[in-house]
């Protein structure tokens, strides 16, 4: 048996603890050392453990000393500045092997004036260029170009080098920031000015000895700040891997024209590359052409293209075999499959952002994998520490899966501020879409329903729905009918109790801001709140999903939603369906509806109409804001000022426009049914469209009326606002708004007192907001709601 090894990772980003977490998985590895790492390596816990050294030059005797002392018998460093300084020679000096280039091979990174000299020299397709340090003469250079020009820092610049500049006149200002300005300090004495070029980018991961080249599956990153490549340029938003556009015939091009070549060129040139070079193509319509080298594994593509490993691959044997010269003895397997990367960003990225903010991480799902960059341990918590906090990834049989898989685990984790792309693998999806769309034959897919993804979705949702599960069900899905057993839930007379109800012009927000849980807690507050007013105890819930085009990762959010609200109100999610109907619908949008079933003791129906009289007291349980009614309102109030859904809140200043619109429902069950099994309430009314008072009415008898007195509690601000801003009458708040009351409850004098202190303990805030009074004539059996000058 082979001696166990230690090995020393270098650096503290998300490829380190992706490099971390791939080496820790071998079985020859005892220890895992990252230097200095950061809050990820520091809770991994097993084999992976942080030391606190540094990289920098300074450093690195400090770390030959920390790898003698462990008996380190393999270093791998990250970042490119230790390398293109000489750790390589260092720990080579020391006898330990290290898989990365020496400082002379490392130059190809570190100097893009000597990379665009040696891919001349050694016939490498990459884009016209001319290299400059003298200003001037740049500055001519740009005026002459008959051709856009993309303007590089030659020297490392901690990869924001690169200036893409639209307009000769904005060239020549980006020419004067770097050179005159030194916007990238001495990294800018000599600059690259090259030829732009159009295509699609990918990135190739090649391992060698320096001789042989063996290379990950092609990757695409996603370099701009925002969806739709909109926003400043940063370090990677994300990627996925293999990229569908790698053809086969592609890549093998790219291998025999530009790797192989590169790798024999460096060696016969007298430096040659032991490590990862990495390679940035653009595919041009004249074929792949190189737009840089890289001397270390990049990031994120490192964390989508190590999950695609396959379990017999044991990365620490590989790295060891080319640090020895032997690589072709050890091959490097894939898996078949994909992998996708989500970026989780500091706001502000890549300008100044904050730093200190507590990251909090919920279970994440099946084929995931948080990979830490900008963060650090302080005391018990993990805090994001950088631009680039976070990379999220996720590994599928197809890439769309890859996908969903990602984004699934990015709503595991939470700080404030966090930013991301929703648009990862765009570009992907549409050349999959189009490929599709040259095959002969036509399928479902070609009529735009996606089965698959529908399937996708299925397996996403069934530990949601299965989470919900109570006596009488198991809560499992996939068959063709709901079943629910009533008899388990030990009714002796039950009747059964059915409601049915969608969420309304509310979903237009949603839509807009892109929040779709809430919605779902929405969805079963209205069956579930309705159901309650007739004494019966929800059971059962079935949801419909209405859109033109599956979104994956929006459905599984709302269904989350629907089985929040169904443990919230004690019933089961047993079924439901998706329906994709393009032409119906359009793209982003959807509709929902739902269908509840509960059931109640024969005895225990409400509303008591027999027992309600004059003199009964009414109660009211505070809403949590508008609830799911009124939107349409609403939304021609919001756009009548001047607003939008993602403006600042005029109410509340925390929160913009729409995420405080999108506040969910409350739900009433489990404080309202150990009352109505002590026949303490005679009756209910859920405050609905129609507001006070089309909906009171309706559980009354005609002999009373109620006299609802609206200064008993404070109109909520969301109100408040509402009704100034749209200038709405009172009746018409009354009549279309819950107005802060969400269940009006109809109670005897003498049990009002235990009614509201039993409400109050179970967390609910009750007002006794009324009284029945006799009535005759057209006052019989209607709400009148008084006092609302205060509002």
């Amino acid at each position: 048996m082979e001696a166990l090894l230690n090995v020393l990772v270098i650096g503290s980003g998300g490829r380190e603890h992706a490099l971390a977490w791939a080496l820790a998985k071998s079985a020859r590895v005892s220890k895992v050392f990252v230097a200095p790492g950061n809050g990820g390596t520091a809770a991994a816990g097993g084999k992976i453990e942080n030391v606190a050294i540094g990289h920098s030059k300074s450093d690195f005797s400090a770390l030959v000393s920390f790898a003698h002392t462990q008996q380190v018998g393999l270093v791998v460093p990250g970042p490119e500045q230790p390398l293109v300084d000489g750790i390589t020679d260092v720990f080579k000096k020391a006898g330990i092997p290290t898989f990365g280039p020496t400082s002379k091979a490392a130059h190809i990174e570190g100097s893009k004036a000597f990379s665009k000299d040696f891919m001349k020299k050694h016939n490498i397709p990459t884009a016209a260029y001319g290299n400059f340090t003298d200003y001037e003469t740049a500055r001519e250079f740009i005026e002459q170009a008959n051709f856009d020009v993309v303007i590089k820092a030659s020297g490392l610049a901690a990869g924001k080098g690169v200036l893409i500049p639209k307009t000769k006149s904005e060239a020549l200002k980006a020419l004067k920031s770097v050179m005159v300005d030194r916007e990238f300090g001495a990294a800018g004495d000599e600059v690259v000015i090259e030829e732009l070029l159009l295509g699609q980018e990918i990135s190739i991961l090649t391992l060698s000895d320096g001789y042989t080249v063996t290379s990950f599956p092609a990757a695409q990153d996603h370099k701009r700040a925002y969806d739709n490549d909109e926003g400043p340029n940063t370090g990677g938003m994300g990627a996925y891997a293999p990229a569908p556009v790698a053809t086969p015939e592609l890549l093998k091009t790219i291998h025999e024209t530009v790797l192989k070549p590169s790798i024999d060129g460096m060696r016969r040139d007298g430096f040659p590359f032991v490590g990862c070079l990495f390679t940035g193509f653009m595919l041009t319509a004249n074929g792949p052409k190189v737009l840089e080298y890289n001397c270390r594994f990049g990031d994120p593509e490192t964390e989508v293209v190590l999950p695609l490993l396959d379990d017999s691959c044991d990365l620490a044997e590989v790295f060891l075999a080319a640090a020895e010269g032997r690589l072709d003895a050890v091959p490097l397997r894939f898996k078949n499959g994909y992998a996708a990367t989500v970026v989780m960003a500091s706001e502000g990225y890549p300008g100044s952002y904050p730093k200190g903010r507590t990251i909090t991480f919920d279970k994440a799902p099946a084929n995931t994998q948080v990979f830490h960059a900008g963060t650090k341990r302080d005391g018990d918590n993990v805090v994001t520490s950088g631009g680039r906090v976070l990379t999220v990834t996720g590994v599928s049989d197809s890439l769309q899966g890859a996908l969903d898989c990602a984004y699934s685990c990015v709503k595991t984790v939470h700080f404030d501020g966090g930013f991301y792309r929703s648009d990862i693998g765009f570009r992907a999806i549409k050349y999959l879409h189009e490929a599709a769309e040259r095959k002969t034959g036509l399928s479902y897919a070609d009529a735009g329903v996606d089965i698959d993804a529908g399937n996708r979705l299925v397996d996403l949702i069934k530990p949601i729905v299965k989470a919900t599960r109570r006596k009488g069900t198991d809560s499992d899905i996939g068959g063709f009918g709901g079943v629910f057993d009533l008899k388990a839930t030990g009714y002796q007379d039950p009747v059964l109790v059915s409601a049915t109800d969608g969420v309304g012009t509310k979903l237009k927000i949603a839509h807009d801001m892109k929040i779709h849980d809430s919605v779902g807690i929405d969805l079963v507050a209205m069956q579930v709140n309705d159901i309650i007013v007739q004494g019966a105890e929800p059971l059962f819930f079935l949801d419909y999903y209405a859109c033109g085009h599956l979104d994956v990762e929006a459905t599984r959010d709302f269904i989350k939603g629907v089985a929040d609200g169904c443990l919230e109100s004690g019933c089961a999610l047993i079924g439901g369906e998706t329906a994709e109907m393009p032409g119906l619908y359009a793209k982003g949008d959807y509709d929902v509806a739902g269908f509840a079933v509960g059931a109640v003791e024969r005895t225990e129906i409400l509303p008591r109409m027999q027992d309600i009289e004059a003199g009964d007291v009414l109660v009211g349980l505070s809403s949590s804001g508008i609830h799911s009614n009124g939107f349409s309102l609403v939304r021609k109030v919001v756009a009548h000022v001047g607003l939008d859904f993602h403006s600042v809140c005029p109410w509340d200043t925390s929160k913009l426009v729409g995420q405080a619109l999108l506040t969910p429902t409350r739900i009433y069950v489990k404080p309202l049914l150990p009352l109505v099994h002590q026949r303490l309430i005679k009756g209910m009314a859920h405050i609905t469209g129609g507001g006070f008072t089309d909906n009171v009415p309706r559980v009354l008898p005609k002999s009373v009326q109620a006299e609802i007195d609206a200064s008993t509690w404070e109109l909520p601000q969301v109100f408040k606002w509402l009704k100034k801003a749209g200038d709405i009458a009172a009746d018409e708040m009354a009549r279309t708004f819950n107005c802060g009351i969400g269940m009006v409850l109809v109670v005897s004098q003498d049990n009002v007192s235990a009614v509201v202190e039993a409400l109050t303990a179970s967390g609910e805030q009750a007002y006794v907001i009324g009284r029945l009074n006799s009535a005759s004539g057209q006052q019989q059996g209607t709400a009148i709601v008084t006092n609302t000058d205060g509002w």
